[in-house]
């Protein structure tokens, strides 16, 4: 039968990112961080994996203020990463998330930009400003004269106009509550793509980021290749901008893993749109981050669509900064592999007025597949008539199919509406029997009752190009 446990227990987990930073110099440059020298502080495969992010990196001039920003982000992912264990089911966010085949394969990180001509030209045609970006390198960067409004900057950081450098520096890396696997982007993440959107710019056409592995390792030998793509949004005061992030695999039995970083901030009364689709290789790892931090009156909306990865996990962390702030989340998830799909997502509310919507579904069809929720919304105590909503609901359509989903509402504040529910079942026998009443076989009825219930999650994406392709994906994937 299938297994289905739903908790609503809050674990802390203790900090110890705050050990004595001394890192010496192995490099020729005064910014190069050395790891050898924490090597009492670390797993001994940590560290072995730190080095070898180090090794990977071409070392920039210290001089260049372009490379300061990124040196910062990665001295601080140094001291972190060799501070923290790798983690392990007996680790409360880990607890239903094996990482194991990570852990025992040969990790590689992808060191040189090479130019893909397999990928390159044989991408599809897309009517966005876009970028595509493999093994965490732009390898290609497509905008149209009237693609993007005056002032909007999209490239790499190292491109950015000087008058920008130092406002853009300002917010990049603020954020200190990331885990091992943040750690690992920041001190391995080769290039820094940005986007920036000046005060008062409504940006029309979505930009269009599309992320590849360009190196592909080998399941006997298990080497393993990562790549550590990092992207930064700042939308400044009353602007509005919206970002697809498409994850492709060039090969459906590829064996890489993907660990990417996106940081976005919106401030005041700024607006983002946030669309990824995670089409990853059902034998790879996909393990992401997005950290947002909102400012007074400000909106950020996600959806998502995530299909792939042996082991696929998104790790979303929202920071309401200001009042009538307004935050939605809605998300899809389905195996139908043997996979395991995680979604880690925590909002924080500080200010009052605030409102979160968060809308959370996942099918499970395969009988070793495993899909998991862990929902963390706070309302503190001055986060007063907030407005908080959270559901999650799950198919489970096989024997031996699991879901674990931890809904967690944590509310300080006295004066707030709130709620969160949970729903997992297999298809309702009613409903089957409402189509075979009127002549449709069960295995039709099956098949449309499974697409509608994702598709309540694919309308919501901004772009008619971007829900096409996830609702054709899903059908193909049916």
């Amino acid at each position: 039968m299938a297994t289905a446990t739903v908790l609503s227990r809050l674990s802390l987990i203790p900090n110890l990112s705050s050990i004595p930073k001394s890192f010496s110099n192995k490099r020729t440059t005064p910014t190069a961080v050395s790891v050898r020298a924490q090597a009492s502080f670390s797993d001994p495969f940590v560290l072995q994996l730190a080095e070898s992010l180090e090794d990977s990196l071409s070392p920039s001039p210290s001089s260049s203020s372009s490379s300061l920003p990124l040196q910062r982000i990665r001295d601080s992912s140094a001291e972190s990463l060799l501070s923290t264990p790798w983690p392990s089911r007996r680790d409360e966010p880990f607890r239903f998330t094996d990482t194991s085949f990570i852990r025992y394969s040969q990790i590689e990180p992808v060191s040189t930009q090479q130019r893909n001509s397999e990928i390159l030209d044989n991408l599809t045609e897309t009517h966005f400003p876009n970028a595509v970006i493999i093994d965490g390198f732009v390898s290609n960067l497509t905008i149209g004269p009237s693609d993007l409004p005056d002032g909007v900057y999209f490239g790499s950081f190292s491109g950015l106009p000087d008058e920008l450098v130092n406002r853009v520096s300002e917010f990049i890396g603020d954020f200190d509550s990331g885990d091992l696997f943040w750690s690992i982007n920041g001190m391995g993440a080769p290039d820094l793509t940005v986007i920036y959107v000046p005060a008062g710019c409504k940006v029309e056409n979505s930009i269009h980021l599309r992320y590849f592995s360009g190196q592909t390792g080998d399941r006997e030998s298990k080497r393993l290749p990562v790549s550590n793509p990092r992207v930064f949004v700042l939308v400044e005061e009353g602007g509005e901008v919206g970002v697809v992030e498409e994850f492709v695999s060039k090969d459906e039995q590829g064996f890489y893993w993907t660990n990417p970083v996106l940081e976005v901030v919106v401030l005041k009364n700024a607006k983002v749109k946030h669309s990824y689709l995670q089409k990853e290789s059902t034998v790879a790892a996909h393990i992401k981050w997005t950290f947002v931090r909102q400012e007074a009156e400000s909106e950020y909306e996600l959806v998502e669509v995530s299909t792939g990865g042996r082991l696929g996990r998104h790790n979303v962390h929202v920071q309401q900064l200001g009042p009538d702030t307004l935050t939605e989340l809605t998300t899809f998830h389905m195996c139908v592999n043997e996979q395991t799909l995680d979604l880690h997502s925590r909002i924080v509310l500080d200010h009052p007025r605030g409102s979160s919507r968060q809308l959370h579904k996942c099918i499970v069809a395969h009988s070793s597949g495993q899909a998991v929720f862990d929902g963390n919304v706070r309302v503190n105590k001055y986060a007063q008539q907030t407005d908080a909503g959270q559901l999650t609901r799950s198919l489970l359509l096989k024997p031996r199919a699991t879901v674990n989903i931890k809904p967690n509402l944590q509310i300080i504040a006295d004066d707030v509406k709130c709620s969160h529910g949970a729903a997992i079942s297999d298809l309702e026998e009613d409903q089957l029997f409402y189509f075979q009443a009127r002549g449709i076989d069960l295995e039709t009825a099956r098949r449309a009752l499974i697409s509608s219930f994702g598709s309540e999650v694919i309308e919501k994406f901004p772009n008619r190009e971007i829900r096409d392709q996830a609702r054709n994906h899903v059908k193909s994937l049916l």
